[in-house]
Parts: C-alpha cells; structure tokens; sequence
C-alpha cells in the first residue's frame, strides 16, 4: 500500500529540519549572517533617506526580501546537489514513497528557516533601528501574501535551478555569486533609484527587486512610495512578476529536474 503522501512529506519536513540544525554552518549563514550585515550595515550607515526614513529601516526591508531568496533559492540550489552526489535522490526515486514527499520536506525546512530569520531581523530591526512595524490589517495582509508567494517562487525557482550545477562541490560557486549580484541590483544594500538605470532594468526581470519593493511597502511611509521609480509601489505588477516566474519556475522544474548525474 502506497504511504500517505501529505503525511510522509509533513515527517521528512521534521527530518530536514533536525538535519539543518545540525548543520551549524548552514544554520549560522542562513539564520545569523543577514543580522549580523543588519547591525554591520545600520551602524555605519546612520543618515536618512527622507523624512523620518533611515536607511536601516530600508535596508531592513530589503534584507527580509533577500531572506527568502536566502533561505530558498540560494539553500535548495546548492543542497538539492549535493543530495544528488550522495545517492539520497536516486535511493528515494528507487522506494515506493512520492518525490513529491521530498519537495514537501523541502518546502516546510525552508518555511521554517524563513520564519526564524524574518522574526529575527524584524525583532533586531525594532529594537536597535527604530524599524516601524505595520499598523494596519491591509500592511500585515500585504506582509502575508508577499511572505507566502515570495517563498513558494524562491523554493520552486531553487528547486528548478539545483539541475545547473554539474556537482554539489561547484554549486555554491555558481548559485553564490548569483544570488549577491541580484541583491546589489535589486535595491538590497543600495537605494535602488540611485542604481544606474541599466541595472534597475536588469533587476526588473527577476522577483527579488519586486519582493524588495514589496517588502519596503509594508515597512516603510506610504509617501516613500513616490522616491520608488514609477512613483508608486505598483502592489499589482509585484504580485503578478511573483506569480509568473512561480509558474515558470514550475515548468522549468518538472523539465529540468535531475534525480542522479548520470
């Protein structure tokens, strides 16, 4: 009798979640580095970008955006491999439990890191950076879905992009350099009107300038909108740039996706 497959994938979720306890590098990169470049990036840069907005309370913005690219993309694109070189893909594909479990565990530990880390700099940014919380339902409903469909883009997007690396000794030199690039370009550790205008419309191409965006009207005045480069936070456009490359990530996922090397 073929196992639950919700069920199943619920159980490799609390697997994959005590295994990336263990892993203390991987818990002190993904959880404690984008505090720490917080507190590194806050205390140097301490003037305002406008009335009443400090460029901490921007750059907290963008690091929640950077966070589940983090903790999704950059994370699965690089262990997915090296699960690959171990033999785990082609042993489970060989027993009767669903792939899909697999994807199932993967999504819960990169939701839960996602949480703590988000929870953290949030936390972090309040505390020390006079981060100003969201005080109304429509923010905190805005928070939530940017939340939710930016982690299930980053997640499918690293689930999709994991079959590039030839070996999981070279995936974190090619998802690594990638990830940095795109957080410069996107507004991450830089005003992103300031930016020249060719690398904003680089940037545009990929979600992790719309998540930024997004996150920056949750956490930031809504006049603040205005130094954005239509003027607006364009709330539409971010939802839709978020679903359309989910989609796509899909398609490129069940097309692409390797279970050995060979």
């Amino acid at each position: 009798m073929r196992p639950n497959i919700i069920k199943v994938g619920f159980l490799r979720g609390g697997l994959e979640i005590k295994q990336f306890m263990r892993q203390r590098e991987s818990v002190v990169f993904t959880l404690l580095f984008p505090v720490m470049l917080l507190f590194i990036f806050g205390s140097v840069f301490k003037g305002e970008l406008a009335p009443g907005v400090t460029f901490s309370q921007y750059f907290v913005a963008g690091m929640i955006a950077s966070g589940l690219v983090n903790t999704g993309f950059q994370q699965l694109a690089i262990m997915i491999p090296i699960e690959r070189d171990f033999g785990t893909l082609k042993r489970l594909r060989g027993t009767p439990v669903s792939p899909i479990s697999y994807f199932i565990g993967k999504t819960i530990v990169v939701f839960a890191a996602m949480i703590v880390q988000i929870a953290m700099l949030i936390g972090f940014g309040a505390a020390l950076f006079d981060l100003n919380l969201p005080t109304t339902f429509d923010k905190w409903f805005r928070f939530t879905w940017l939340i939710l469909l930016g982690s299930a883009c980053s997640t499918i997007l690293g689930i999709a992009f994991s079959s590039v690396p030839k070996n999981g000794r070279g995936a974190s030199a090619v998802v690594s350099p990638i990830v940095i690039i795109l957080q410069f370009f996107s507004g991450v550790f830089f005003v992103f009107t300031t930016l020249p205008f060719w690398m904003q419309q680089f940037a545009a191409i990929f979600p992790l300038k719309w998540l930024t965006q997004g996150m920056r009207s949750v956490f930031l005045p809504e006049d603040f909108a205005t130094q954005e480069v239509a003027g607006n936070w364009e709330i539409s456009r971010i939802a839709l740039v978020l679903i359309v490359w989910t989609i796509l990530g899909t398609l490129l996922a069940l097309k692409t996706f390797r279970w050995s090397n060979k």
